[in-house]
């Protein structure tokens, strides 16, 4: 799901700005298709590692039994915790990235891949702040839509731009607006996907959602609140810093805390977890 696109500033720096608290900034090659200077950044950020969930705690998801990418709404976890992913990538914001960072929050970032020109070094930051980058696709259209060759460049060409980018070919897929058909599945196995991740509740984070209004908050199923294992919807809109501020604060209040879906996900679904985790000690 998205809004308007907004008019993409162009960033160009010859330092990086974490001196200055800000999110680093690589010059760019001419032309804007070149990745920005990985050792550099990587050396100023690390990695960010999460912690991974208790053994026994959670039911690892496990593969379709068709052979296709499994489709995962949430994760079954007796643990107070929550997922948070961001889709699109049409706005920059560099407080953000900084919170991130600060804050130490794990996310999920599903990458349109069009917004990667002009501002790849912003999602270069966001991953040096701990966000892996998955698919959404190249041009977010609606995927059950089209045909399957049209599917198949959405989801390939947008994997090999994020690993060209950022190092790592994605195998997560999150389709737009949540469409999708076997088609989609397919495809998306054959471009290396190893699972599709929805979600089980939506932050309408800068926008209206249907009954709960600007900045609201609504769980898929009808509930109110959080669960253990939510899978929570949110974008890259204008004001995104202070809107995952609020939603850290509804975390926190509501005795949950934000985990790395990833670290809960098996290998084969293309997350970090063994397919079969040792047993509770």
């Amino acid at each position: 799901m998205r809004g308007k696109t907004p008019v993409i500033t162009m960033v160009a720096a010859g330092a990086l700005g974490v001196a200055a608290g800000g999110w680093p900034v690589a010059a760019a090659v001419a032309g804007g298709s070149e990745p920005p200077m990985r050792a550099q950044l990587s050396s100023v950020i690390g990695h960010r590692t999460w912690e991974k969930p208790k053994p026994g705690s959670w039911t690892v998801p496990q593969p379709a039994a068709d052979g296709l990418p499994a489709v995962i709404k949430n994760i079954e976890t007796q643990e107070r915790v929550v997922f948070l992913t961001i889709d699109d990538g049409y706005t920059y914001d560099s407080e953000f990235v900084d919170l991130v960072r600060k804050e130490k929050v794990p996310i999920m970032t599903f990458l349109t891949s069009t917004y990667i020109k002009g501002q790849g070094q912003y999602f270069w930051a966001m991953r040096n702040a701990g966000s892996v980058m998955e698919n959404h696709t190249v041009s977010h259209p609606n995927m059950a839509t089209l045909g399957p060759e049209e599917q198949k460049r959405q989801i390939c060409q947008a994997s090999d731009e994020i690993a060209k980018s950022y190092g790592r070919r994605p195998e997560i897929l999150r389709p737009p607006f949540g469409s999708f058909n076997e088609t989609t599945r397919q495809m998306a196995k054959e471009c290396g996907i190893k699972s599709v991740l929805l979600w089980s509740a939506e932050f309408y984070n800068g926008t209206s959602g249907p009954g709960v209004g600007f900045n609201g908050f609504a769980r898929g199923d009808g509930g109110t609140g959080f669960k253990p294992g939510d899978i929570i919807l949110m974008h890259y809109r204008k004001g995104l810093a202070e809107q995952l501020r609020m939603i850290l604060t509804w975390i926190e209040q509501a005795g949950f805390r934000p985990a790395a879906v990833e670290n809960y996900l098996p290998r084969s679904l293309g997350g970090n977890a063994p397919d079969k985790p040792p047993a509770q000690g």
